[in-house]
């Protein structure tokens, strides 16, 4: 008991005076914007990573993320807190070790936990007495006392008496502006009473607010409801959508009044398909989870078949506008605006914009894009459902636009001058209500809208 009071005490002794070194494996979009957090709070940071770019990057002082300033980054690297390595035996220097990798699926849609037993493969080479473990990867409740504690302790360390462990839900939304590292809630879930408190300890240095639980369990299922959540009521706007377009009824309209209610109802919207890590996902992991207990999560299961249908309800759009204009769908040209999985960022995971243009050129149209956030796309099962020759963005000019059978807006960037669009497009399929009534009202175009 001595010792283990001991090594609690000398560890939040480091984690107060900010003499704590962090580890975090993994520099994504999770993983560099909580180093650099970190680092700009008077940590010093070390970050993992297997990409040799990435590092170099960092070690250079340059972002390549979107919510991470290069700013930040090079006044970090400047003062020697942070710091970028391929070299996993560093893990040894850290006191707090912060997993930060992907949790992707299978093809069989089974959680793919690859990445998680990588990263606990490398701290249990390199573990000492007296460090923090923390599990920040989205997975299915039980992973970090069933999977990583055994790992750990297969070293002789024991838990409490040597290391701590826990686990706390990454909630990243990129691209947003007002919500971001320091000001978003963090659940804290440790596999003991120690462990939740030494990491809620951690995490207070640069959180506004840490919310404890009582077991790593626990942290892990909240994070699966939030998104689950997400995708079963984006799952009944999408069905709503092609509800209201076979009654005659405008979707946006219907939305736009229910949002009225002060309370009891939250607006949730349609679009081509759920995109990101997360939601596509996560409902995957606690279906998964529910399966190995014999309970059948029905909710999740009709959530994602609908969600996923709705790439090809948009291709069924087009034909449908194309058929109207007398022209076949195949040999068309169609021109997609945006193929980020959301607007004003980058990311591409998962977006459903890349399944309508899998489709679309399955059927024999000739797809182009423009997204000013991606230069190129590469069409392999980690985006879409088929495959095919890589795509690069297109230039926006007048040209482009008129030369189009149907433009198609799978992602509403703020940057387009939708009212060029629809000045100059014959036929535009909306699927984010990125154009106004005002602009509509003064359009030419043919205009479809989910």
């Amino acid at each position: 008991m001595k010792q283990q009071s001991n090594i609690k005490l000398v560890l939040e002794n480091l984690i107060k005076e900010k003499k704590a070194t962090i580890g975090v494996i993994g520099l994504g979009y999770v993983g560099l914007p909580l180093i650099t957090e970190f680092c700009s709070k008077g940590f010093r940071g070390i970050g993992f990573e297997v990409d040799p770019k990435k590092v170099e990057s960092i070690n250079s002082g340059k972002s390549y993320i979107v919510d991470v300033p290069t700013e930040k980054v090079k006044s970090c690297v400047a003062e020697k807190r942070l710091s970028a390595t391929c070299d996993f035996s560093s893990l040894k220097e850290c006191d707090a070790i912060i997993i930060c990798v992907p949790t992707p699926l299978r093809k069989t849609k089974d959680p793919d936990m690859s990445y998680i037993l990588a990263a606990g493969e490398e701290i249990k080479k390199h573990a000492r007495s007296g460090q923090l473990i923390i599990l920040e990867s989205t997975t299915y409740p039980g992973t970090t006392d069933e999977v990583l504690l055994p790992m750990i302790e297969e070293t002789g360390l024991k838990l409490d008496e040597d290391f701590f462990l826990a686990f706390s839900p990454e909630r990243v939304d990129p691209g947003n502006p007002q919500f971001q590292t320091h000001n978003i809630p963090k659940v804290v879930g440790g596999v003991s009473k120690d462990s939740t408190q030494i990491a809620a300890l951690l995490y207070s240095q640069i959180v506004e607010k840490v919310y404890p639980v009582s077991s790593a369990r626990v942290a892990e299922a909240a994070k699966l409801w939030e998104n689950t959540f997400r995708a079963i009521n984006i799952g009944m706007a999408n069905e709503m959508a092609k509800l209201c377009r076979t009654l005659g009824i405008d979707t946006w309209e219907v939305v736009k009044a229910a949002a009225t209610k002060p309370f009891g109802f939250m607006p949730f919207y349609p679009g081509p398909g759920i995109g990101g890590h997360c939601i596509p996902l996560d409902p995957h992991y606690l279906s998964w989870k529910a399966r190995q207990h014999g309970f059948d999560s029905k909710f999740i299961t009709l959530a994602e078949e609908i969600n996923s249908s709705m790439p090809k309800y948009v291709v069924e759009l087009v034909r449908d506008a194309l058929n109207d204009e007398q022209k076949p769908l195949k040999g068309s040209k169609i021109l997609i605006l945006g193929v980020a999985y959301k607007k004003d960022i980058d990311d591409m995971r998962e977006s459903p914009a890349l399944s309508v243009i899998d489709l679309l050129r399955a059927r024999g149209a000739e797809v182009f894009y423009h997204d000013p956030f991606v230069p190129e796309v590469t069409f392999d099962h980690a985006y879409t459902i088929g495959d095919g020759e890589p795509l690069y963005n297109q230039e926006l000019t007048d040209e482009l636009i008129k030369s189009a059978d149907c433009v198609v807006i799978c992602t509403d960037h703020s940057c387009i001058d939708y009212k060029r669009i629809c000045e100059l497009a014959s036929v535009i399929v909306d699927t984010r209500n990125a154009l106004s009534e005002e602009i509509r009202n003064g359009s030419k175009a043919k205009i479809i809208r989910l």
